[in-house]
C-alpha cells in the first residue's frame, strides 16, 4: 500500500469514527428533542415526524457540526427551522373547497337516466367494467393522468407526487382536481352508453 493510500485509509477511518461518535451523541439527545417537538406541534404524530425529519437533516449534514460545541442546541435549531418551514407550508396550502355540483356528475347523470335506484353502488360498478375505467384513464391528457395515477392509484401524497413529477404541490392539486373531473365525466358517459 502506498503512502497516499495509507493516508486515505486513515482519513476514512477517522471520519467513520467521528460519524459514529456524532450519531451516538445525537441519538442520546432524542428524548429531549422529542419533548421540545411535542411542545411545538399539536399531536404526538406530528412531533414524531418532526423529530424524524430533524434527525434525517442532522445525519445528512453531520459534517457541518463542530465537535465540542453544544449538540443539543444544534439539533434544536434544526428542529425549530423545520417547524417554521412546516408552518409556512401550511399557510401556503389552500383550504379545501366544499364539494361542488360537478363532483356529483356521475351520480346525477345516472339518477336522471334511470331514477334514484340507479345510485346503488353495486349497480354503478356493474355498469363500469375495468376496461371502461382504463380506457377513460388513458384518454385523460398526459399531465392530468400522471397525477391521478400517482395520487389516486399509487396512493402517493401530494408532496411526493410533486417531487416525482418535479412540479409545485399546487400544480399537483390543480391537475388532480381537473383530472378527476374529466375522468368522472368520461365514466358517466360510458355508464350511460
Amino acid at each position: 500500500m502506498s503512502e497516499t493510500e495509507a493516508a486515505d485509509a486513515r482519513r476514512i477511518a477517522a471520519e467513520a469514527r467521528g460519524r459514529v461518535r456524532f450519531e451516538e451523541e445525537a441519538l442520546g439527545l432524542a428524548d429531549q428533542v422529542y419533548r421540545v417537538a411535542r411542545r411545538l406541534v399539536g399531536t404526538r404524530e406530528e412531533a414524531e415526524e418532526l423529530v424524524q425529519d430533524t434527525y434525517i437533516r442532522a445525519f445528512r449534514s453531520w459534517s457541518s457540526y463542530t465537535p465540542g460545541t453544544n449538540m443539543r442546541a444544534w439539533l434544536l435549531r434544526i428542529l425549530t427551522n423545520l417547524n417554521l418551514d412546516r408552518g409556512r407550508k401550511i399557510q401556503r396550502t389552500p383550504d379545501l373547497q366544499p364539494l361542488e355540483e360537478g363532483d356529483y356528475f356521475l351520480a346525477n347523470k345516472l339518477a336522471a337516466a334511470e331514477g334514484e335506484q340507479a345510485l346503488d353502488q353495486e349497480r354503478v360498478v356493474e355498469k363500469l367494467s375495468q376496461d371502461n375505467i382504463v380506457s377513460a384513464l388513458s384518454e385523460l391528457p398526459h399531465d392530468f393522468r400522471d397525477v391521478v395515477v400517482l395520487v389516486d392509484i399509487g396512493e402517493f401524497s401530494y408532496a411526493d407526487a410533486a417531487q416525482i413529477l418535479d412540479v409545485p404541490m399546487g400544480t399537483v392539486m390543480s391537475r388532480l382536481h381537473r383530472g378527476r373531473r374529466i375522468l368522472k365525466q368520461k365514466l358517466a358517459q360510458e355508464s350511460l352508453a
